[in-house]
């Protein structure tokens, strides 16, 4: 079965936490908000590092580096799986970007079905810093939980 893993990355403003989601890129997610939104992730082969491999894909995903933060600042998740089957690993970091500044990798598909023509997507369309409550509703349903275990995580130091 395939594997994700990800970076669920966190900050603090005035005490209140905030969560960097990213949309997917693409025609079919182009009108989609509601329950579609992610965790940088992108899959991974049994002979890579997940933690590595959730790094190498924040970095593709969003063009910011997390390499050199130290392995003890990621905080395990338990995975999820999503309707698909695929399991998702993913950690918890806490870390600051500006959304402005996201620059996805791209993929090619043909467009539109049938035609013969093949177009260039990015990856990510957008990322966005928001609120738990928000969060929990944009976010694809399967991965809600990785906000509900960090906020449980870290709701003793807050």
């Amino acid at each position: 079965m395939k594997k994700s893993a990800g970076i669920l990355l966190y900050k603090f403003i005035d005490k209140t936490i905030y969560f960097l989601l990213v949309h997917p890129g693409g025609p079919f997610w182009k009108n989609k908000d509601l329950e579609s939104w992610s965790i940088p992730k992108g899959e991974f082969t049994d002979d890579e590092d997940p933690l590595l491999a959730a790094q190498r894909e924040f970095q593709e995903e969003t063009g910011f580096t997390l390499e050199s933060e130290s392995e003890d600042d990621f905080i395990a998740l338990q995975s999820v799986k999503l309707k698909s089957g695929k399991t998702v690993l993913a950690w918890a970091l806490e870390f600051d970007i500006d959304v402005t500044l996201v620059k996805s990798n791209e993929f090619e598909m043909e467009w539109p079905p049938k035609s013969g023509s093949m177009k260039c997507f990015p990856e990510i369309d957008r990322a966005e810093w928001f609120q738990s409550a928000e969060a929990l509703k944009k976010i694809n349903p399967a991965q809600a939980d990785f906000i509900v275990q960090i906020i449980s995580k870290i709701s003793s130091s807050i």
